[in-house]
């Protein structure tokens, strides 16, 4: 890391402001020869650390920008180097003016995620908090913030550390316990052990038990709405989207191929996909449709089924009906503006869903669908008041092979094997919960996991 970076850190898009970031040994060196104050008497090189100081960006002799650079010197700064941002005016032409000079003068421009990278590896994050880092840029709603916040304040590497130096310590123990058997003894260790691996394994369970939720917190909820051709469900989809994103016809098998949109409700997201109306067809486009239809209702988190109020239930009906069966789902008893023939006593029972009255033509019912989504998905409310939810797969994948490591160490417990047995799995899992704070990684998914960083950041 002996190289200087620097890069444009603000959206490339004419604005009010834009930050050119350098980082590293010469940064100082750098600002010092392309920074002059409004009177020309300032060195910068010599000012205190984490201060603003105004004056003008020169190229040679040209004046590039006025500006206000900020000075931080390492280590106490994002990447634990000497940092400078210059707060320049943020149009496209001036930002990449100012980065050209400050490139002109000895920086080398940063790679995407490279800032974040060198945090990493300067010990300021460890790798969960690094990965929140991006989460926080990306976040699509305010839980999603939420829980980006608190693990980029530190709530997995807390949970992490808790549990590695506890197996830490027993892997100690049974190694100094094996070399020097005349002074440590392991006469009833293997069920004192058995008592700790458990109570990890529990940790562990509850941990993972928060993925699916910190999924959809992250992701938004995969919801797919399924109904018969003119249901109503695009039109649902335009009304919870708030523009005519899907076409609504009076002809039966409008939409054909799948169309999938981000909303939010109440600090929830959807991620609601609208499909082909279900039912028997020889249109072979259509037919295709219906299939990927059924496709997605099976990977769905949540199944919005629109039932068409005004008409009988049909043979359509309790096909799609049946694909309700051990999921979550709400059915939607669309066109209640109209004399509605079908039961919804009936469609409870038939569906085991709730049951919510709309007509998407006068606006009405979409608030009691936002709470019944709470409850079935969060118990009502997210908190992150003690609970850390585990958003990402990377993390997910770590603990499942953590857990995997103790249950065989449990598993060598009860057949009464040998110690030094425990001692190789309790190892696995310590490395494995290593991997998703940065300890236990190699250099090549370092870069896969940064390389999805925006440049700049």
């Amino acid at each position: 890391m002996d190289k200087t970076i620097a890069a444009i850190s603000t959206a490339m898009s004419a604005s009010g402001i834009g930050i050119v970031r350098i980082s590293g040994d010469e940064a100082m060196d750098i600002i010092a020869k392309i920074y002059r104050s409004k009177k020309g008497n300032k060195n910068i090189k010599e000012v205190k650390s984490h201060t603003i100081h105004y004056g003008f960006i020169y190229d040679g002799d040209e004046v590039v920008d006025e500006v206000l650079v900020m000075i931080m010197k390492g280590p106490h700064t994002y990447t634990g180097e000497d940092t400078v941002e210059i707060d320049c005016h943020g149009g496209v032409y001036a930002m990449k003016r100012v980065l050209e000079t400050v490139l002109k003068n000895g920086a080398e421009i940063a790679e995407p995620g490279e800032f974040t990278k060198r945090a990493f590896l300067n010990g300021r994050l460890d790798l969960s908090q690094a990965e929140a880092v991006m989460d926080v840029i990306q976040a699509k709603n305010s839980m999603a913030l939420k829980s980006s916040v608190e693990q980029l304040k530190g709530s997995v590497l807390r949970a992490v550390k808790e549990i590695r130096s506890k197996l830490i310590y027993h892997i100690a123990y049974i190694e100094s316990a094996l070399d020097d058997p005349e002074h440590i003894s392991l006469d009833g260790y293997p069920q004192e052990l058995h008592e700790v691996v458990e109570k990890e394994s529990r940790e562990i369970s509850e941990l993972l038990k928060t993925a699916d939720d910190g999924r959809m917190i992250q992701e938004g909820i995969k919801t797919v709405i399924l109904g018969k051709p003119n249901a109503g469900k695009s039109s649902l989809l335009n009304y919870l989207v708030g523009e005519d994103r899907a076409i609504v016809t009076e002809i039966a098998g409008t939409t054909r191929d799948i169309l999938e949109e981000y909303i939010s409700l109440n600090g929830i997201t959807l991620r609601v996909i609208d499909t082909a109306g279900i039912r028997d067809t020889e249109d072979v486009v259509e037919k295709i449709g219906v299939g990927k239809a059924k496709q997605m209702a099976e990977d769905a988190d949540l199944i919005l089924y629109v039932v068409d109020s005004s008409l009988p239930l049909d043979e359509n009906d309790e096909e799609i009906m049946e694909l309700l069966n051990g999921r979550k789902s709400i059915v939607i008893y669309n066109k209640t503006d109209l004399v509605s023939v079908v039961d919804m006593e009936i469609l409870k029972k038939k569906t085991g869903s709730p049951v919510i009255p709309v007509s998407v033509v006068e606006e009405t019912g979409i608030s009691q669908l936002e709470d019944d989504i709470k409850r079935m998905f969060f118990q009502g409310e997210l908190t992150f008041n003690d609970e850390v939810y585990i958003t990402n797969a990377r993390h997910k994948a770590a603990l499942e092979e953590t857990l995997e490591s103790l249950k065989l160490v449990e598993n060598s417990i009860d057949m009464g094997m040998a110690e030094d047995f425990f001692s190789i799995d309790l190892m696995n899992a310590y490395e494995s919960l290593g991997r998703i704070v940065g300890e236990s990684v190699g250099e090549d998914l370092v870069n896969e996991i940064f390389s999805k960083f925006c440049v700049g950041k």
